[in-house]
């Protein structure tokens, strides 16, 4: 049969049971020990939870580390894709097909450049004439009035643009329409 439960009891409370007589200085030093125990214990919960908030910090740093670390190396990698896209794009059919395995060389160049990119959390920002100006991820050149476009609207895109995971590399570079509205 289990035992009926009490409320747990005051030392003071288990010396009068036990029929204990302790003096004043006996009673002040056991006071004295429970403030140094409470003030201990206060301090440890402390420590512990300045262990906890170093160990998120840490971690929340190693990753930060992880992905944007290499933020540097991407930015000094951004001209190289640009010389090879605009390599590609300025090539007539004859250079084409007379160059083709130079060609086809470029092209894989920029196909691994882009891969190489995707792994390590590189995103293109790709805007398109006629969308809206944004400018968390483009930066405007040059604003023009162009007939047939709305205030900024995108006229005309010079460079692409970057995010390494979610923060900007690199603003996507635009020219505005400063049509203004009729």
């Amino acid at each position: 049969m289990a035992e009926p439960e009490t409320e747990p009891q005051t030392l003071d409370e288990l010396a009068a049971e036990a029929e204990l007589d302790f003096s004043e200085a006996e009673h002040d030093e056991l006071m004295a020990l429970r403030a140094e125990r409470d003030e201990l214990k206060d301090r440890f919960m402390r420590a512990l939870a300045d262990a906890e908030n170093s160990r998120k910090r840490a971690e929340r740093d190693r990753r930060e580390a992880e992905n944007y670390g290499g933020s540097k190396l991407a930015r000094d990698m951004l001209p190289v894709y640009d010389n090879l896209r605009r390599a590609l794009q300025t090539l007539s059919d004859d250079q084409k097909a007379a160059q083709s395995a130079l060609i086809e060389g470029i092209e894989l160049t920029m196909r691994e450049l882009i891969n190489v990119f995707k792994k390590h959390g590189i995103e293109p920002i790709v805007p398109e004439v006629g969308d809206r100006f944004d400018p968390q991820a483009h930066q405007a050149m040059f604003e023009a009035a162009l007939p047939g476009t709305r205030s900024g609207d995108i006229i005309q895109v010079m460079t692409e643009g970057f995010y390494l995971h979610d923060r900007l590399l690199r603003p996507a570079q635009v020219g505005v329409s400063s049509t203004p509205a009729s």
